[in-house]
């Protein structure tokens, strides 16, 4: 195991009444980034590098909820990313700012004209801003990037459109890391997003069998609505305290560990509630109410029914085994 990355700080703006707009005013990537993908990694770049040629900050501008949900309520997409997460990787990318735009029915009524004037102009000082190919905006997704073009233009605002990235004869997207979480094809998915998906949430009590009856203690945890899991199985991955305070145990806060990671409703008990548990592999530890994270890296099998608890067990001692195989000795 190795040290975790440092923290560093960014500011995430959750209302318009909270932006500090920098002397130099702002570049902007806009866009929903849930994920925060390989694809959308060029137009971040392309913000922040021409916020540093013009002496203004670099911002990126998200949506909290996502807009779908907005305007087809009922309809939320699974999210692989919390507007938190999404402001922890865009400050490893440059970004000096982020902005969870409040979208909301009457942001959904908004002309593209207004929508530029209030967010961008008004709101953000905007001297630049960076949108993809597939970047609609305003009422009844009316605005497109020429949209935006004509609109910044008018507005003494440079704009840049970057092309979608292709990976395997496919667009990268947030929607294609979806499908392969929901095949349990957790490496195709890190490959597109760059590094493996995280998923977080507090420790909170399971069944209290893992420990107790099996010996296999497990951290279970409690996810935000929404978020991405993938399909049920074994997983092995890393697991991470995220917050900062002492463990009352081995593990050490912002240390990554390997961990055998299960996916789904424990079918060998019967349970019918769907939970994310992890096994960290050689450490001991009181993790209850922690915040904490798993990094999916690779599947080790589907879930399984078995027929009693020792046939569970030697598959248990499997999984582990394979979990040591797959993640070798560094963590990420």
């Amino acid at each position: 195991m190795t040290a975790g990355r440092k923290v560093v700080a960014v500011q995430l703006w959750r209302s318009f009444d909270e932006i500090v707009i920098p002397d130099g005013g702002t570049s902007v990537a806009l866009g929903v980034f849930d994920g925060l993908h390989r694809g959308h990694r060029d137009l971040v770049s392309h913000a922040v590098e021409t916020g540093r040629a013009l002496g203004a900050g670099p911002v990126l501008v998200t949506f909290d909820p996502h807009p779908v949900e907005v305007v087809r309520p009922g309809t939320h997409p699974l999210l692989l990313t919390t507007p938190e997460r999404r402001a922890e990787l865009a400050v490893e990318m440059g970004i000096e700012a982020v902005f969870a735009l409040p979208f909301d029915t009457e942001m959904a009524s908004w002309e593209p004209e207004e929508f530029v004037d209030r967010v961008l102009v008004e709101g953000l000082g905007c001297r630049a801003v960076t949108v993809g190919t597939n970047f609609t905006f305003g009422r009844r997704a009316a605005g497109t990037p020429e949209t935006m073009r004509r609109l910044c233009a008018e507005r003494g605002i440079a704009c840049e459109v970057i092309d979608l990235l292709h990976s395997g004869g496919e667009t990268v997207s947030s929607s294609r890391i979806r499908r392969l979480l929901s095949e349990a094809d957790v490496a195709g998915a890190a490959e597109i997003l760059g590094r493996p998906h995280r998923v977080a949430g507090v420790v909170v009590h399971g069944a209290g069998r893992g420990g107790r009856d099996l010996g296999y203690p497990t951290a279970n945890l409690d996810l935000p609505e929404y978020t991405a899991v993938p399909a049920d199985g074994v997983y092995a991955g890393w697991f991470t305290v995220l917050d900062h305070e002492p463990v009352d145990g081995t593990i050490v806060p912002g240390r990554a560990y390997q961990a055998a990671i299960s996916v789904g409703t424990n079918p060998t008990f019967g349970d019918a509630a769907r939970s994310v548990e992890a096994f960290v592999l050689d450490e001991s530890a009181d993790l209850y109410g922690r915040l904490a994270a798993v990094d999916f890296v690779d599947h080790v099998r589907a879930m399984e029914k078995f027929s009693s608890v020792d046939e569970l067990l030697v598959a248990m001692g499997r999984d582990v085994d394979r979990t040591r195989a797959v993640l070798g000795a560094d963590a990420p």
